[in-house]
């Protein structure tokens, strides 16, 4: 997972300093009205909803915002009725390629993630054709500069997490994807500051890019990930940190 991971964290870098701030509070939104449509508006009854809140919070996301976004998702305010929808299909080189997105209209949808994936040499596949590659799991971000790597990972184990890894500026913290929320409360009842968590897609496989092909796959994820209705992009590329940290310059 080591190429995937480090892209993860690239975006995540740009998205915290993003000027731009109206293109993440869009994806932020959606998640709290799907979050309150499916599990209703009350945070401490609805764990999904209380870290899509979270992290609306971390990126200073004004609270009048979230309110609104809730009441959406509840039907006590008008507003779009979005779905969620995943498409499976593979990049450059046969990567394998998950994409979860939030929409209003499911044909713009597959028909914008099919343009792009076949503008950057890639398809889109059936229904669980990649789905089996992928492992659900939980993750938790941490600064870097704010903590002791041991002392953090023994909190986080303590609190019921599965892996631990340093990863660039952030500590990652791996839970079972049911975990997430009960893990990370436990860390911020110790005054541990999360900046971001959420649910991840681990592949248990990679393949490894390069030249054209690595050029490629960094584009069509920069692509998906710019588009309204697409979440979250997960893909099992290999690409040396290098070349990587070269093609986001």
């Amino acid at each position: 997972m080591a190429g995937h991971s480090k892209w993860a964290n690239i975006r995540f870098r740009k998205e915290r300093q993003d000027a731009k701030r109206g293109k993440i509070f869009t994806k932020l939104i959606k998640e709290i009205t799907i979050a309150a449509r499916m599990g209703g508006g009350d945070p401490n009854a609805n764990p999904r909803l209380r870290t899509a809140i979270q992290n609306a919070k971390a990126a200073n996301m004004p609270m009048k915002n979230i309110e609104n976004a809730i009441r959406k998702g509840t039907g006590e305010l008008p507003g779009v009725q979005y779905e969620e929808v995943i498409y499976e299909g593979y990049g450059p080189g046969g990567v394998a390629m998950f994409i979860l997105c939030t929409t209003d209209n499911r044909n713009r949808t597959v028909s914008e993630v099919r343009h792009l994936l076949n503008k950057y040499g890639g398809n889109l596949g059936e229904t669980g054709s990649v789905a089996w590659m992928f492992d659900k799991k939980g993750i938790i971000r941490v600064n870097r500069a704010n903590y002791d790597e041991e002392e953090l990972m023994m909190a986080a184990i303590d609190a019921g997490a599965e892996d631990f890894k340093v990863e660039d500026d952030f500590y990652e913290i791996y839970t079972d994807f049911k975990d997430l929320d009960a893990v990370r409360s436990k860390l911020e009842e110790q005054g541990i500051k999360i900046e971001n968590a959420e649910i991840t897609y681990i592949p248990q496989t990679t393949v490894h890019l390069e030249g054209k092909e690595a050029e490629q796959m960094l584009k069509l994820m920069d692509a998906l990930e710019d588009n309204d209705d697409v979440q979250n992009v997960y893909a099992n590329f290999d690409i040396d940190d290098e070349v990587m940290e070269k093609m986001q310059a």
